[in-house]
């Protein structure tokens, strides 16, 4: 018995989203509104795109596939393969690393399970990945999970503290186009 496979669509809230972002493009350019369609795309389907939501991103832009592919291969802030409800991304560059990245990562694989470029840890809380500078060196080191920096990580204490809140986070974080007013992490801070 052959099966075919749901093609995945974008719900009305992310279409609606969608449609007032092509407002800011000429018709002829709709491929400007890619980076923050793809990031639309990867909050609507669980925090990565598949190949199969790349192309559902080609056809609602008009585009080749191609064009989404290379855009979501090259930058790291896409997720090509499934992760966890928190993908923290560490800094690995010379400021933290000097301040113990490596050390932090470490803790981090030992601690929660995963491992970086790993798959998620064995909860489905959280998948580590490393990413080039943060712009945040005089913190260092860091974690960002999501909008959030989580700054001077360099004790077990404040990596505890860290993974405390995110594991006591119980509702999924509101996707941009569902939010009123200042997105929830710059209202905290």
């Amino acid at each position: 018995m052959e099966t075919t496979a749901v093609k995945p669509q974008f719900s009305e809230a992310a279409q609606a989203e969608i449609k007032r972002l092509l407002t800011h493009y000429p018709d002829d350019r709709r491929k400007s509104a890619l980076l923050p369609v793809l990031h639309i795309a990867q909050a609507e389907f669980g925090g990565w795109v598949s190949p199969e939501v790349q192309n559902l991103v080609a056809e609602v832009l008009d585009i080749k596939p191609i064009e989404v592919y290379e855009v979501s291969s090259f930058y790291t802030m896409f997720n090509l393969k499934p992760v966890g409800k928190h993908v923290l991304e560490i800094c690995r560059t010379g400021p933290c690393m000097l301040r113990g990245s490596d050390e932090l990562t470490a803790h981090l694989e030992r601690i929660t399970g995963a491992k970086v470029g790993g798959p998620a840890s064995a909860d489905g809380l959280f998948t580590l990945k490393e990413v080039e500078c943060l712009a945040a060196c005089g913190f260092a080191p860091i974690v960002q999970v999501r909008e959030k920096y989580y700054e001077q990580l360099d004790t077990p204490d404040a990596v505890d503290a860290m993974l405390s809140e995110l594991r006591n986070q119980v509702h999924r974080p509101a996707l941009p186009w569902e939010e009123t007013g200042l997105p929830n992490a710059l209202a905290r801070n």
